[in-house]
This record gives C-alpha cells, structure tokens and sequence, in this order.
C-alpha cells in the first residue's frame, strides 16, 4: 500500500527590519516613513505604529542625541504583535517608565506628551538599559485587536 506523508507548512509570518538612522529631525521623519512603507509592503495596519515610531524617534532626535552616533530602529513582527524599537546612545538619560509619564502641567506646552501617546497607542512598552552607553525603549503593538 502506497502511503503519501504531507508535511502542512505554515509560511513564516516573521518579519523584520533594523535601520540607522541621523538624530535629527529629517532621521525621525523617515523612520516613521519607513515603518510605514515596511508594514504596508508586510500587509500591515500601519497607523498607530507611524505614531508610536515619530514620538520614540524623536524622542531619540531631541534627548537621546549624541554628536557623530545614529539612532537605530527596529520592526519586528512575530505572530500577532509587532515590537517597535529605538536605541540610542544615550543611556544616562532615561525617561519616566510605563505608569510613570505626567502630563505637562501647562496645558500649552509644546512638548511633554510623547510618552504618553506611546503609553496610549501600544499594548505594552519599556526602558532597556544598556549595553553602556545605549538604552531601548520599545513597545508593542498587537496587530489583531
């Protein structure tokens, strides 16, 4: 008797992508257009992670700016959650973790409220220290809600 073994192969749904980037203003513009671009070229909702990645590069730009060292960002998609990271090299400056960030106490502020976008579009986020001198901060986002 002639028996055929299938194997049901599930294709991959990982996906990522890491790029440097210029603390400036122009390397926070593009990273959020590069997430943009990478999750939809993905198949992806690109919306609250083009939010999330403009506030934690520039998050980077502004307080984590270091003369002559880029900022990295990383997309990572793994089952249903999509993880956003930015490094910089500057970890001696560490902003407020989850539950931590106030609002600016002048409703006409600026600035002030990035952190609190982030805490408000991502499922999950943090502070990772290290390796000296760098920190990530990251957050997630499930794509399935």
């Amino acid at each position: 008797m002639n028996q055929e073994i299938l194997r049901t192969q599930h294709p991959s749904t990982e996906q990522a992508f890491t790029v440097l980037l210029s603390p400036t203003r122009r390397g926070a513009r593009l990273a959020r257009l590069l997430t943009v671009a990478h999750l939809g070229a993905w198949g992806l909702p690109s919306e609250s992670a083009a939010h999330v990645v403009a506030e934690l590069a520039a998050n980077a730009s502004v307080h984590g700016r270091v003369q002559g060292r880029d900022f990295q960002l990383s997309l990572a998609v793994s089952g249903q959650t999509l993880r956003i990271e930015v490094t910089d090299t500057r970890g001696d400056s560490v902003p407020p973790g989850p539950g931590a960030v106030k609002a600016p106490e002048d409703d006409h502020a600026e600035n002030g409220r990035g952190l609190l976008i982030v805490e408000a579009l991502a499922n999950h986020w943090g502070i990772v220290p290290g390796p000296v001198p760098r920190k990530t901060v990251w957050a997630e986002i499930d794509l399935v809600r």
